[in-house]
């Protein structure tokens, strides 16, 4: 009887239609979804290796393993993308499907209980519908979740498909496998370096992007921002509303006129014009138009007014506490930061990149995400990565350069002391009358050279003269006024990772093979110091950082798997894409028509084929044209084109009245 009823529930088969457990439909048709899958996989790995073979010379096809490993791999990687992308598809549809079934049957057992209902009620009810007749919102919203959901696994699935893809033919890892080309302004620090434990088989990469605060798409305020200043710039933000609706208003009009449109400079200084229609700088004068939007003495009320308010000084019933919570209540504060933290850790959860410790420092504006709570990298795993998301403002940037500064400074002066103190021993382990170096030959024929060269030619001798170079990098050009106030401090550390080298080898020259106790607290001092500026070199130098948004990612991965690597590269375009608007040039982010349509031969005018205008044609017009220009405004209609300053007047009473 089970294989007369293959739909019934009792039936449990792989294959058959509709049975339970069965990869099958009915409704397919006797269609098997294996050899459908197996259709479409190899399709499209042919597909992509016939690419392969048009794009790429001979003599690299017969090297690279083109029809041997390299199909497998391939075949295996669209295989268990496209597995994955369908049966979450399926699952997510299954699951939608059965909740609406179930809130559909409670529906009809509802129906069905309330039988003491009058069926004239019952009738009239109907007729007159409710929230649910023929309602199709909830429908469509599990629709939309269920494609969204698809386009989001699709999306997901191809990106790893695109980065294995690169990677395979890359055969190599760089930078760009991380961000792609559209984000590639934001990074400020890329480094790929071997492992200090495992420099064979482990690398360390670190990868720093910055955000400006013009790109986040909801903008980040710091904890301790006035209210005055968050009210400020809303209104900031709605003046400049105003005026691109005027501008627009502005080039609309021309464009109807016939005249070319504004330029990109006169589309700038048009808006600037306009700002004194908005605000001005009279902050005594309570009629000012900077009090359009908010009174002056409620202006007052709220000066330094911060996230909190004393506990002795809080009154509920004051205008400023109402004027905090009102401002609170919008959330404008936080919602920046949260937004950009949500998305970082849902972004983190989807691609199964999971962390065990998580510090969210919300005043701070510091977010902290590693994939393991400890922190020693000797007891830590081969893969493995750490997040910092931070938001800088001016103040904090222009404290870090301070400090920046202060350690280059404490670095020089260090080095230059061990270089002292390495000198000083190298000239006391010289042997006294024996040639040990060049300075040694200098020094024994230098009264010699004076003797029978300089002083016959009257050139100065080597001593006289000053010397500039230092014989370890080259003579460094003098800083311009912008790159003091940009220091990159380059040259600098790179000087001192080659005095601490040259330090080096003078210390094995004075001893040799001997390791006696002065040698081995020189080692120790000129090693600690080139682990300490290596990894001061490693870090961001705050003068490349503009306020915004920093994401700094330290990954360590295995250099033949590398599967850190590959799932945070997802991850980061994933997060930019979701908090960043990108690089938008304003000029053309303006444009709604392109200058180079607007030609001459447009303005087309009836005529003859040598160019003249008909006579009548141009009569008439010139006629039509002065009966317009004569015409005057019939009594009781009013103009309705209102003037340049009437329109600015009813702008300002909206203002006022917002």
């Amino acid at each position: 009887m089970a294989g007369d009823l293959p739909r019934s529930p009792n039936v449990f088969h792989p294959t058959k239609p509709s049975a339970v457990g069965s990869r099958n439909s009915l409704a397919q048709d006797g269609r098997l979804q294996n050899d459908e899958f197996e259709r479409v996989v190899q399709e499209e790995s042919e597909k992509i290796l016939k690419e392969i073979e048009t794009k790429l010379p001979q003599e690299v096809l017969k090297e690279l393993d083109v029809m041997g490993g390299l199909k497998q791999k391939l075949y295996n990687y669209y295989n268990q993308n496209y597995q994955n992308m369908f049966n979450r598809y399926v699952v997510t549809t299954e699951d939608e499907m059965v909740k609406k079934i179930r809130g559909f049957i409670d529906k009809e057992e509802n129906k069905a209980l309330a039988r003491y209902t009058p069926k004239e009620i019952s009738e009239m009810l109907d007729q007159i519908g409710g929230a649910d007749k023929f309602n199709t919102a909830e429908v469509e919203k599990s629709i939309v979740n269920m494609y969204g959901h698809l386009q989001g696994h699709v999306q997901r699935g191809l990106n790893d498909l695109e980065n294995e893809t690169n990677a395979l033919l890359r055969q190599k890892t760089d930078v760009g496998a991380f961000i792609r080309g559209e984000n590639a302004y934001s990074i400020i620090k890329c480094s790929f370096k071997d492992n200090a434990f495992k420099p064979k088989v482990v690398s360390d990469v670190k990868l720093s992007i910055n955000i400006l605060e013009s790109e986040l798409i909801s903008p980040i305020l710091q904890y301790q921002a006035s209210v005055e200043y968050i009210i400020k710039d809303q209104i900031s933000k709605t003046i400049s509303e105003f005026i691109d609706r005027e501008i627009e208003v502005l080039q609309d009009q021309l464009v109807d006129e016939g005249k070319e449109e504004l330029t990109d400079s006169e589309l700038m200084f048009e808006r600037i014009k306009k700002v004194t229609d908005f605000t001005d700088d009279e902050k005594e004068d309570e009629s000012s138009r900077r009090y359009a939007f908010m009174a002056k003495n409620m202006v007052e009320k709220i000066e330094g007014l911060r996230a909190e308010i004393p506990r002795d000084e809080f009154d509920s019933q004051n205008i400023r506490e109402n004027i905090k919570r009102i401002v609170d209540d919008e959330n404008i504060r936080n919602r920046g930061f949260n937004t950009a933290v949500n998305n970082l850790t849902s972004i983190l959860d989807t691609s199964k990149m999971g962390y065990q410790f998580v510090e969210n420092l919300k005043n701070a504006r510091e977010l902290i995400i590693k994939e393991y709570e400890d922190a020693d990298p000797a007891r830590l795993p081969d893969e493995r990565y750490q997040i910092t998301l931070k938001f800088y403002d001016n103040d904090q940037l222009e404290k870090l350069r301070k400090n920046y500064d202060e350690q280059v400074d404490e670095f020089r002066r260090e080095v230059l002391h061990a270089w002292d103190v390495v000198e000083v021993v190298y000239q006391g382990k010289k042997s006294r009358g024996k040639i040990n170096d060049f300075d040694d030959l200098s020094k024994k024929t230098s009264a010699s050279i004076k003797k029978q060269i300089k002083d016959v030619s009257g050139d100065p001798t080597y001593e006289e003269q000053e010397k500039n170079w230092n014989e370890i990098m080259r003579l460094r050009v003098e800083d311009t006024d912008v790159e003091r106030l940009n220091q990159t401090y380059v040259y600098e550390k790179e000087l001192l990772k080659k005095m601490l080298r040259k330090s080096k080898e003078k210390v094995a020259i004075t001893f040799g093979y001997e390791n006696p106790k002065m040698r081995v607290v020189a080692d120790q001092r000129i090693d600690f110091l080139e682990k300490e500026v290596e990894e001061f070199d490693y870090i961001i130098n705050p003068y490349h950082v503009q306020p915004g948004l920093v994401l700094d990612v330290d990954i360590t991965s295995i250099k033949r798997k590398k599967y850190t690597l590959n799932s945070m590269a997802n991850v980061m375009n994933e997060f930019l894409n979701g908090v960043s608007k990108g690089f938008a040039d304003a000029a053309f982010a303006s444009f709604k028509r392109r200058r180079s349509t607007v030609r001459d031969d447009i303005n087309q005018t009836f005529g003859d084929s040598s160019g003249a205008a008909a006579p009548v044609s141009t009569e008439y017009a010139n006629k039509l044209k002065s009966l317009n220009e004569g015409k005057e405004t019939p009594k009781g209609k009013a103009d309705v084109t209102p003037s340049k300053s009437s329109r600015k007047k009813v702008n300002l009473d909206e203002l006022s009245e917002i």
